[in-house]
């Protein structure tokens, strides 16, 4: 099965986000990648509240290292959740299967992660002056939709 992209979280620390991004990989049909160390135990009950019982509906992945995922990878076609870039997250042209990677709720991602990829593809979301960052379950929401948008919203429930 082709997924419509790779989530990556790497160092995830709050059990609630990383369950309402099961749901969401679920929902959007990305797989998601957790990169040790994680900061929660994978059968801690905020997780498995945020996430329903969308963990069975997701594939998830776990890996011992960024570079144990990165080694796995097509480095053209992942790219970093970062704050200080010049490249919007709508400006990439997405493709079928691309990857994502978000850092840590605390630290973000480190030089050592994003100095592996290009320069143009460290995106960031838009927002206010002064501010830090939003919460990486909605980072996540707002780049995979589109991800998704950008490949016609391929699998979803056309339903009216």
């Amino acid at each position: 099965m082709k997924f419509i992209a790779n989530i990556v979280l790497v160092a995830p620390e709050i059990p609630h986000n990383t369950g309402n991004i099961i749901r969401l990989c679920a929902n959007v049909g990305a797989r998601l990648h957790l990169v040790k160390p994680i900061g929660f135990s994978l059968d801690n009950s905020n997780l498995q509240r945020a996430a329903l019982d969308y963990t069975d509906l997701t594939n998830m992945i776990v890996h011992d290292s960024t570079e144990d995922f990165l080694d796995s990878a097509s480095i053209d076609r992942v790219f970093a959740a970062v704050t200080n870039s010049s490249v919007r997250y709508t400006i990439p042209q997405y493709q079928l299967g691309d990857t994502i990677i978000f850092g840590s709720e605390s630290v973000g991602l480190s030089h050592q992660v994003t100095s592996k990829i290009p320069d143009i593809n460290r995106i960031q979301i838009p927002m206010m002056p002064s501010n830090r960052s939003i919460n990486l379950s909605n980072a996540v929401a707002v780049v995979a939709y589109e991800m998704w948008r950008q490949i016609g919203f391929l699998g979803a429930n056309t339903q009216k």
